[in-house]
């Protein structure tokens, strides 16, 4: 049976932000995922977790100015020392909240002062040094390939890409975060791509494409796709980040026939 993680960050977005936890608990979800939790205490997420009962699948590193348009830190050249901090705060954090994955976002540094494999070089350095450095913890390093539609320059933008960072970066604690909204645009063949490449997958998100709305309001068959990921054997959390088309309660009508 298929297990799922809510992304509080886009879903829950009714309540109180460390009400969320036992919102996702009560909807029937097993674990939530935080796009970037930073700007709150560990012990407060801590606390939230356990009231709830409830496992944190993922979150992201920190990615510095990438939410506000920059390029980030983690293919940047020249910002090795600010994503070196940021991993340490996460591992501050994994630490605490025993996570199960840290996401890592290459972001889109400018192509125009870097060659694109200078800035590879960097993202695979940058993700051996957070893969190192998390391993202690037992929390898994993921990076993610994300579609160029919704985000024009992003480095990483294929599962192949994604996975050849991985190698060049040759750490055992590393893996590939596979969003299915983001590769049926850049890619489509989810099934028999997952089949190809499973092994390499740490986590998997989703949402309906067009629109990042809910299972059921696009193109992907995901009662097919959650099915054959089952009769793959996928052990892991299958996380829904999308934006609702009205109340979350009101998405969650694809859920019901796993709870």
């Amino acid at each position: 049976m298929p297990r799922f993680s809510a992304n509080i960050s886009m879903l829950f977005q009714e309540y109180d932000f460390l009400d969320r936890f036992q919102a996702a608990k009560d909807a029937g979800f097993g674990a939530i995922e935080v796009q970037f939790p930073y700007d709150i205490e560990p012990k407060d997420l801590l606390a939230a977790k356990e009231n709830a009962g409830v496992e944190i699948a993922v979150i992201n590193i920190d990615a510095g100015d990438l939410t506000s348009g920059g390029p980030g830190l983690a293919a940047m050249p020249g910002r090795q020392d600010q994503f070196k901090e940021a991993v340490e705060q996460a591992h501050n954090y994994a630490g605490i909240l025993k996570l199960v994955n840290m996401n890592v976002l290459s972001g889109w540094p400018p192509m125009d002062q870097f060659s694109r494999d200078e800035c590879l070089e960097v993202l695979a350095g940058n993700l051996n040094y957070a893969a190192e450095a998390l391993a202690d913890t037992g929390t898994k390093v993921l990076v993610e390939a994300v579609n160029t539609y919704d985000r024009p320059g992003f480095l990483l933008y294929s599962s192949a890409q994604a996975i050849d960072v991985i190698k060049a970066a040759n750490h055992q604690n590393l893996a590939l975060e596979y969003d299915l909204y983001h590769m049926q645009i850049m890619e489509g063949n989810l099934v028999n791509r997952m089949s190809e490449i499973l092994d390499h997958i740490g986590h998997i998100q989703f949402a309906d494409t067009p629109g990042r709305h809910e299972p059921g309001t696009g193109e992907i068959n995901y009662p097919f796709v959650f099915e054959a990921l089952d009769k793959m054997g996928w052990p892991g959390w299958l996380g829904a980040e999308y934006d609702p088309t009205g109340s979350t309660e009101e998405s969650l009508g694809w859920l019901e026939p796993y709870i």
